[in-house]
């Protein structure tokens, strides 16, 4: 079965491989049950339509026959204006999906019709509403954001201005701590130069520190 529908399916074609097992097979049977069963329904859908078809064509006719032998009327015998407001008669009944161009079925399609405009524009309203919400948010959202950018960029330059402080403050303490380190040095050399001379050690910088304290 599944062999003979994918040769009705493809036709001339070749039919793709595929692996040929319990599974596979129960798949494209699924698949072509599926298939079946909607071509069915088209085929059932087809044939309403057909047989719609010939109602309509047949009332038509009947009612051309009416108009004809009982009215004289046919198109070709209608005035210019005529035709005109007849073709707009059936252009409205088409676009209003009337069953009939009875004035009971264009008021109650015009009616129909004119609640759909209603329900519409409410949602459209509603959806301009939300659009305006919407709107005001982001506006918000982005002066929110245009001011931390601002705040930010204080911040940064700010920043800047610190670092460049603290680092001419720590070049400035390295300076004094070189120095002192330097002074320190000196002391020690011009000490050692005066004991070497005979200085009393008591008048050394370092007792004289350990003296006052």
């Amino acid at each position: 079965q599944v062999t003979l529908w994918l040769k009705k399916i493809y036709e001339d074609l070749p039919i793709p491989e595929y692996e040929v097992n319990e599974r596979t097979v129960d798949i494209l049977h699924d698949v072509m049950e599926c298939n079946e069963e909607r071509d069915r329904d088209v085929s059932l859908l087809i044939e309403d339509m057909k047989q719609q078809a010939a109602e309509y064509e047949a009332e038509t006719e009947y009612w051309e026959d009416v108009l004809r032998e009982g009215l004289g009327l046919s198109p070709e015998s209608l005035s210019e204006e005529a035709a005109t407001d007849l073709n707009d008669l059936v252009q409205s009944a088409m676009t209003l999906e009337v069953k009939d161009t009875s004035l009971t079925s264009f008021f109650c399609a015009i009616n129909n019709m004119s609640s759909e405009l209603y329900e519409t524009k409410s949602k459209n309203r509603e959806m301009e509403l939300k659009l305006n919400s919407i709107q005001k948010k982001v506006t918000s959202a982005r002066m929110m954001e245009m001011r931390l950018q601002e705040d930010i960029n204080k911040l940064e330059e700010s920043q800047k201005t610190e670092n460049a402080k603290m680092e001419s403050r720590s070049k400035n303490m390295k300076f004094l701590e070189r120095k002192s380190e330097d002074l320190k040095i000196r002391i020690k050399d011009s000490e050692a130069k005066l004991i070497a001379e005979g200085l009393d050690q008591s008048l050394t910088h370092e007792a004289l520190v350990k003296f006052s304290e």
